[in-house]
């Protein structure tokens, strides 16, 4: 099996211009905890924002400004300060063997899909594995 396999294709992603709020707005509207970040201009991969990244970056400000400047804060700090550009990237044709190995080794989340020009094409979960497991179990 192979990455296309079980990935998700087309993923949601973000735009690296957009705001910690925006990123917020959109993971909580679409139901994702992982954003591909894309360069504004090319819509290139950029570097991945995930759940715990933006709660964590949420809980500091609430703690250090407060309620009241919570989502002015939020509207400041850029998607592309607090993005991961050091995440491994995966092609569609990769073998799943290697990328399990790669996903416990490494404690990931997930990890996206992209194309020779650096376009997203997907993303891949620990939830996409779980979901895999699933069905191999119920044969």
């Amino acid at each position: 099996m192979q990455v296309k396999d079980i990935m998700t294709p087309n993923p949601v992603c973000i735009s690296d211009g957009a705001s910690l709020k925006d990123a917020h707005l959109l993971m909580q509207s679409r139901g994702v905890r992982h954003l591909p970040v894309v360069g504004e201009q090319d819509g290139h991969y950029k570097g991945i924002l995930t759940h715990k990244k933006m709660i964590s970056t949420v809980v500091s400000l609430l703690n250090k400004y407060g309620q009241g400047a919570l989502e002015r804060k939020e509207r400041q700090y850029l998607v592309r300060e607090l993005m991961d550009t050091d995440a491994q990237r995966l092609s569609d044709d990769e073998p799943l063997a290697v990328v399990v190995d790669y996903f416990i080794e490494n404690k990931l989340g997930c990890l996206p899909v992209l194309d020779k020009e650096q376009r997203v094409l997907g993303i891949v979960t620990s939830s996409d594995f779980v979901k895999l497991c699933k069905t191999l179990l119920s044969k």
